[in-house]
């Protein structure tokens, strides 16, 4: 029986673990060598201080958040000090891809499911197999499909720094106005887009049950899910030209109904941006989002924001990792590097720090911890749809292949076609999988 772990606040220094027997062969070389030497001073000490550099993605809060646990690790460490580099999401990987190339990346970087699979086939990760197999790297905490998603051809290239899965944002206040009930989770398509139509007549028209999600890859996914079909399979999509041509259709229709707004409303929240939701901007009752993202929305509505999850059997979503930890192959440190690493997914002060900026904690007992120290309502609200979620996950998907953020922009580009009249849903859906499967085998 293997023994217990130390806790997440007690883990063993950055030298620990697989590194006793360089530390026992090392000492046994100083004995030999001070005892062959005329004096204990002729030795010099070799110099045990680290900089690692750690670069990510997103807003000055989260900046501010990730130093903070960083600086406490070096509070623990001081030996270890850290190089901070952040920025926002556009050109991230474009810089992170150049410096990987000239063989300079950062010691750690955050990466997500849209280059996870490209960036492991490419070389660029460290293998992280053996520090998981060893202890040196503890995912034992976290959900197994959120630890198993860390692997690309059964091998662990990352460690999830965060979980979510998709949430469906509504306007609890506009509901209230309007006497009509609260969406609930497990509606079927059917059931939902009846309940939209009604929201639209008795706003007046002024505003839309629904965002029209067609150009959304998870939304797309997840109601692939509810039918056992995935979004890929292998290094090529899941489904079929007739899938999609149903899935556009069952949009067009949306709209055709007044469920949902015209193209022109619809658009500027294709992308996915935030601050141009249309459950915040007032012009429709529903936004199909990231459920972590809650809190980020609440901040842009007077009104009161509630989340559930996305139509359809809620089995279809998973335990998602939102963004991950990875280090670079070419570190020079790499013992270190990992330390840091379990650092930030199993400390409990770490998590208390970090809080629930890029979702919710991927250590369970972190998250525990993390949840009873929360003052924000939306944020209690988020964690409390996942953690009711919790229960009903389906079993994670692979990580998606090289070439997933093509694909997601590919079908924004085919759904706008639809939602503005250029193209039919069955030659948009025909145009998509062609590209789409040249894209993932490029």
């Amino acid at each position: 029986m293997p023994l217990p772990l130390p806790s997440p606040t007690t883990r063993r220094g950055p030298r620990a673990g697989r590194l006793g027997w360089r530390l026992g062969a090392a000492l046994l070389v100083v004995v030999i060598t001070a005892l062959s030497a005329c004096t204990a001073e002729d030795a010099a000490p070799e110099n045990d201080k680290v900089q690692l550099s750690i670069f990510w993605w997103g807003g000055d809060r989260r900046a501010e958040l990730t130093k903070q646990a960083l600086e406490l690790y070096t509070q623990r460490y001081p030996d270890v000090t850290f190089e901070f580099t952040h920025q926002g999401n556009a050109g991230y990987y474009d810089k992170l891809s150049i410096e990987a190339a000239a063989g300079n990346a950062p010691d750690i970087f955050q990466i997500d499911d849209n280059y996870l699979t490209e960036y492991a086939q490419r070389e660029i990760l460290l293998d992280l197999t053996d520090y998981v197999r060893e202890d040196l790297l503890d995912l034992r905490k976290l959900p197994a499909g959120l630890a198993q998603s860390s692997q690309v051809t059964g091998r662990t290239v990352a460690a999830a720094a965060a979980e979510n899965t998709p949430g469906l944002i509504y306007n609890k206040s506009l509901l209230d106005r309007l006497d009509m009930p609260e969406p609930q989770i497990g509606m079927s398509y059917s059931d939902y887009l009846n309940w939209a139509d009604e929201i639209t007549d008795r706003s007046g028209g002024k505003v839309f049950g629904t965002m029209d999600p067609s150009a959304d890859y998870k939304a797309f996914w997840l109601w692939l899910r509810s039918q056992d079909k995935e979004l890929y399979r292998g290094r090529q999509v899941g489904f079929t030209e007739s899938d999609l041509t149903r899935w556009f259709e069952l949009w067009a229709g949306a709209r055709q109904r007044g469920a949902a707004p015209p193209a022109k409303v619809i658009q500027p929240a294709n992308s996915g941006d935030v601050t141009k939701q249309l459950v915040t901007s007032g012009k429709a009752a529903t936004s199909f989002v990231w459920s972590n993202q809650l809190p980020e929305l609440q901040k842009l509505s007077k009104d009161t924001l509630k989340v559930v999850s996305y139509p359809g059997d809620p089995a279809a979503h998973w335990a998602r990792a939102s963004l991950y930890w990875a280090a670079f192959r070419g570190t020079r440190h790499p013992d270190t590097v990992v330390h840091v690493i379990d650092f930030l997914v199993n400390d409990a002060r770490a998590g208390e720090i970090l809080g629930t900026e890029r979702g919710l904690s991927a250590n369970l007992d972190v998250r525990r911890t993390v949840e009873a120290s929360l003052t924000d309502e939306s944020m209690k609200q988020s964690v409390a749809f996942e953690t009711a979620m919790a229960d009903k996950f389906g079993a994670a998907p692979a990580p998606p292949p090289k070439g997933h953020a093509a694909i997601k922009q590919l079908l924004i580009t085919a759904a706008e076609s639809v939602q503005f009249g250029r193209a039919s849903p069955r030659s948009a859906a025909a145009s998509f999988i062609s590209q789409a499967n040249a894209a993932l085998t490029s």
